[in-house]
């Protein structure tokens, strides 16, 4: 198999967590339904440098004991990377965050 495959399986994994994939590409009911599920004290997010902030959020939840969680202990240092990269993609996303951000809003997680 062609070592490109492989790449591009590793890149989706990776961006299938990354806090900005999950609120720039993805629905907000889909951003809503993953931070009720992490039972964060967030009400809403604003578009603008949303992925770093679904990650502080996240790390604001309620303590997770599972291992494979990124709000837990152990899935801690993957969050931080996580907002790292997060807020160089948030920097990217500039221009369709802010305009999103105009014409929609903050993305509300309660209703």
């Amino acid at each position: 198999m062609n070592p490109g495959y492989y790449l591009l399986a590793v890149i989706g994994f990776l961006l299938s967590g990354c806090g900005t994939f999950n609120t720039v590409v993805r629905g907000d009911d889909v951003t809503a339904k993953n931070l009720k599920e992490w039972r964060t004290q967030c009400s809403s997010l604003p578009r603008v440098y949303s992925g770093a902030i679904y990650n502080f959020c996240i790390l604001n939840g309620a303590p997770n004991p599972s291992t494979e969680a990124p709000g837990s202990p152990g899935g801690i240092p993957f969050v931080i990377w996580d907002i790292a990269l997060s807020g160089a993609l948030d920097t990217l996303a500039l221009p369709y965050t802010i305009y999103r951000q105009v014409g929609d809003g903050n993305i509300e997680l309660r209703h």
